[in-house]
């Protein structure tokens, strides 16, 4: 509980000064709104860029007393292969071993003719 109750105090210390993003922006009438980035419900309007920054930062303070900041680590989760789906969907069927066969007698007499190709190739470059 000790260890514990020093972590958050670490913790918190660390955390004491947050910085933020702040959109300001002028208005039509002269205004000036402060916007806290990625916090859109936490935007003050003054006349002066100075009274709009001065009332978001009370906001804001005001927003995290009530809060707590802590930190969460989350595993991605690791991709599927997208093949791996498909692995071993033809097992059952009685066909697929043909398949296979046909398969392999294709590759084999594509690799005869580009070897008969090749040889042409190389004889017609002896000759020159």
């Amino acid at each position: 509980m000790e260890t514990l109750t020093k972590e958050l105090t670490s913790t918190a210390d660390k955390l004491s000064n947050l910085t933020y993003n702040v959109v300001i922006e002028t208005e039509n009438e002269g205004m000036v709104r402060a916007t806290v980035w990625g916090l859109l419900d936490c935007q003050a309007s003054g006349a002066t860029r100075e009274e709009a920054l001065a009332k978001v930062s009370q906001l804001l303070k005001a927003r995290l007393s009530k809060a707590e900041i802590v930190k969460m680590e989350i595993e991605l989760p690791k991709p599927e292969h997208p093949w791996k789906k498909f692995a071993g969907m033809f097992k059952d069927d009685p066909d697929f071993d043909d398949v296979l066969a046909d398969i392999e007698a294709f590759r084999r007499d594509r690799d005869a003719e580009m070897e008969a190709y090749y040889r042409q190739l190389d004889s017609e470059d002896e000759t020159k």
